[in-house]
């Protein structure tokens, strides 16, 4: 399974951010690809932000029955999941700047990111991670964003 903590998948990811462009169309969903952009950028410095505390615990639901699907299940995320209003660029997100320096930005804070010892620190939905688990829904959700805009 794909995930970040392999250099090879982190470089891939980066360079499929590279290739991405401001005249993306999106597939499906709200975001503008600039928006994209921002969204992942406040989740990875979001969630970094958690290292090293114990946080939320998640509900027993997304514990026990979404992580599993989401995080080990051999399948991509599901098109149409509701946008949490911290990451939401149309709410409380970072609202979109100039495109280059925004996916400069989101690729600092991926590879920040890639190399951030995370295990134990809450997540918002899925309750304490490992770090196996946490490179591997940092590549989930890159992955779900760069295919929703075909990259």
């Amino acid at each position: 399974m794909m995930t970040l903590t392999d250099r090879g998948v982190a470089d891939a990811t980066v360079q499929r951010l590279e290739m991405v462009q401001p005249a993306a169309a999106r597939l499906w969903g709200k975001m503008s690809v600039g928006g994209m952009l921002c969204h992942l950028n406040d989740a990875y410095v979001g969630v970094s932000s958690l290292r090293g505390r114990n946080g939320s615990r998640g509900s027993i639901a997304g514990r026990w029955l979404l992580r599993p699907f989401a995080l080990y299940a051999p399948l991509q995320w599901p098109r149409g999941v509701p946008t949490p209003p911290q990451v939401d660029q149309l709410i409380g997100g970072t609202p979109p700047g100039e495109f280059a320096q925004d996916k400069a930005r989101l690729i600092r804070s991926l590879q920040h990111f890639a190399v951030t010892d995370m295990a134990g620190a809450a997540h918002p939905y899925f309750g304490p991670l490992t770090q196996w688990e946490w490179m591997r829904w940092g590549w989930l959700h890159a992955d779900h964003h760069l295919r929703q805009f075909s990259a």
